[in-house]
């Protein structure tokens, strides 16, 4: 059964703009083109330190299979992991894996 992934983070102070075009130009582009399905990428609308963003995986399999992809690649390791603990506060992140109710228009 398919799921979703809220992620929240807690963004350093400051450092928002940054984030977004980094999230924007280089980690969902290139989580894209490891197979990742990004849903969609938010901001707080009146705290500038609250970013959410949401993924949808086929199955538990699936989503092992892509952070093993993203994850583990040298890319990740060698560009991408050291910038992303620059900008967020790894120790507060929340993850919520969530099912759609059958209303709901994201599926």
């Amino acid at each position: 059964m398919a799921f979703f992934e809220i992620r929240q983070y807690q963004i350093r102070p400051g450092k928002m703009e940054e984030w977004i075009d980094f999230m924007q130009s280089t980690i969902i582009p290139f989580q894209v083109s490891q197979g990742m399905v990004i849903c969609g990428s938010y901001r707080g609308e009146d705290d500038d330190s609250v970013y959410f963003w949401i993924r949808r995986f086929e199955s538990e399999a699936h989503r092992e299979k892509l952070y093993e992809a993203v994850y583990k690649s040298d890319t990740w390791l060698n560009t991408m992991a050291d910038k992303v603990g620059e900008l967020i506060d790894r120790e507060t992140i929340v993850v919520n894996r969530v099912v759609a109710t059958s209303l709901s228009t994201m599926q």
